[in-house]
């Protein structure tokens, strides 16, 4: 299959002459309605697949997308999963080539920038469900555990967000020195860890309840504060603090 960038919402299919000789009236017909579409009532006016068929236009302007958008949400479950996708496992698809999982990984990167701007920077207790939106973001739809640390300044700003490690569906190894080596060197004086579960339960396991309290234990020798752990599930998050476990 033959992919080629091409503009979302540009009229090059219906007045670019050759381009538009090449296109099917039928398939020129129904892209114009998807875009019109969408135009008129956003997102919430389009199934998954409808969606995601608006983001491949991009990447293949001249054949019939929905075939391969069905595809990906047969695949991957849903249009989150299909934008959060590995690369790998989005080339191994029939029809998704380089093209495809370009457009589909800026989608992804766009809408983590657009979350992550509403937090760096920004005192977390007061845009709390700001971090929380970000790091459901971020990592709800992942395939693989993902861990990352929030660090905070002395007035609870949050300083910077990054990713620590990853691991396998149902592990990630986590290493507290590390973890607390990180906040010395950015002069953090509070954390906040976050992993994601991809089974979709938040639910702590009683491993993940150890390494948290083996971060905690190492940050307080050093004057850090943990003032949280949140697992990140499919459709919401489990919060250390608010349950009682640090």
């Amino acid at each position: 299959m033959t992919e080629r960038a091409h503009g979302l919402f540009g009229e090059n299919e219906e007045v670019a002459g050759e381009g538009a000789a090449r296109l099917p009236s039928y398939m020129r017909d129904h892209r114009k309605r998807l875009r019109e579409r969408f135009l008129s009532g956003g997102a919430a006016a389009m199934p998954d697949y409808e969606l995601l068929e608006l983001v491949l236009f991009r990447a293949i302007p001249r054949q019939d997308v929905k075939p391969l958008a069905r595809r990906l949400i047969e695949t991957f479950g849903d249009f989150n999963r299909v934008i959060a996708a590995p690369l790998d496992r989005l080339r191994a698809v029939p029809g998704a080539g380089d093209a495809v999982a370009l457009e589909l990984k800026v989608v992804e990167a766009a809408a983590h920038r657009m979350a992550r701007s509403r937090v760096i920077g920004r005192p977390v207790m007061s845009s709390w469900s700001a971090l929380v939106d970000y790091c459901h973001t971020a990592m709800a739809h992942r395939e693989t555990e993902q861990f990352r640390v929030l660090f905070l300044d002395r007035k609870n700003v949050l300083i910077a967000d990054e990713e620590q490690a990853r691991g396998t569906v149902d592990h990630v190894p986590v290493y507290p020195r590390e973890v607390v080596k990180r906040a010395l060197e950015l002069n953090a004086s509070a954390l906040i860890l976050v992993h994601n579960h991809p089974s979709g339960d938040p639910t702590p396991s009683e491993a993940d309840v150890a390494m948290t309290h083996r971060v905690r234990d190492a940050a307080d020798a050093l004057g850090i504060v943990l003032h949280d752990h949140l697992i990140v599930g499919k459709s919401r998050e489990l919060s250390f603090r608010s349950a009682g476990l640090i």
